[in-house]
């Protein structure tokens, strides 16, 4: 475990939340300059579930505004097929939960992001809140919720089953990100596949979301951002989308400028309000 301050606070590496079948599964902490009190953000990287690291925080800057964010990781699909990835992500915020009165931030004002790959897990954390076949007891703490209070998806998948409709070649072909994800084709494994689509887990007590997603994504469709604005839609909780002109899947302007503040708009209305 390494730590060292930067120009917000202090940031604390390799803090080790679990070991799951033998993987060490690990996260940063970046805490504000007064951590006391303040919210915490779980970022989940991407990398079609395979690749990408938790030093990728796409979010690291949130504690200039005050917040304490934690990057974490999660077994990667050579290792581990779904729902693995989303048990550890859950672990994750139970062990912060847990370990909240030694870093300072707030156990009921926790949101999650993520970006890609990282988005569809986050879509799953805002809407498998108190799921026993989601949940998982990877890292122990099973005394804590792993609910969290607000959500961030940044262009990731929702709905599995449409995109082997509209992206066979990355759903249901043998080698694609998605068939490496759930050990087959989401045509085949249809079951598997809806039950890691955030779409099909979509109800009233759902966290609040805000979703960014570029038009000329050609990577992860836009109806998959769709697809879930319509579900939260349905149920009555409340979501927002901006759909980013011009943009493919990813880049900076997604993290500055006026999306940078639509972020802290949303996450200041969805977690100052919570007690």
């Amino acid at each position: 475990m390494a730590a060292h301050a930067d120009e917000a606070g202090q940031v604390i590496k390799d803090i080790e939340f679990a070991v799951a079948d033998g993987h060490s599964l690990k996260l940063d902490l970046y805490l504000p300059e007064k951590p006391q009190g303040s919210s915490l953000l779980v970022w989940i990287h991407g990398g079609g579930w395979r690749k990408g690291s938790r030093e990728k925080c796409l979010l690291n800057w949130l504690p200039k505004h005050g917040y304490t964010v934690a990057s974490i990781s999660y077994r990667l699909s050579d290792v581990a097929k779904f729902p693995a990835q989303l048990h550890d992500c859950k672990a994750a915020v139970r062990w912060l939960r847990a370990h909240a009165p030694k870093y300072g931030y707030r156990t009921g004002k926790i949101a999650v992001a993520g970006a890609s790959a990282g988005g569809h897990l986050t879509a799953l954390m805002a809407t498998t809140a108190g799921n026993p076949e989601l949940e998982g007891e990877v890292g122990g703490n099973l005394g804590e919720s792993s609910r969290v209070q607000a959500a961030v998806d940044y262009y990731g998948a929702t709905d599995f089953v449409l995109r082997s409709r509209t992206q066979p070649s990355r759903a249901n072909e043998k080698g694609s990100v998605v068939y490496d994800l759930l050990g087959g084709g989401a045509n085949e494994k249809t079951a598997l596949a809806k039950q890691a689509s955030a779409v099909y887990h979509v109800s009233r007590d759902d966290a609040p979301l805000l979703i960014f997603h570029g038009d000329k994504d050609n990577t992860v469709l836009l109806d998959q951002s769709q697809a879930i604005v319509k579900a939260y839609q349905k149920s009555g909780s409340r979501v927002e989308i901006h759909v980013i002109g011009g943009a493919g899947h990813g880049g900076k302007l997604f993290y500055e400028g006026v999306n940078a503040q639509r972020l802290l708009t949303f996450l200041g209305a969805s977690l100052e309000s919570v007690e």
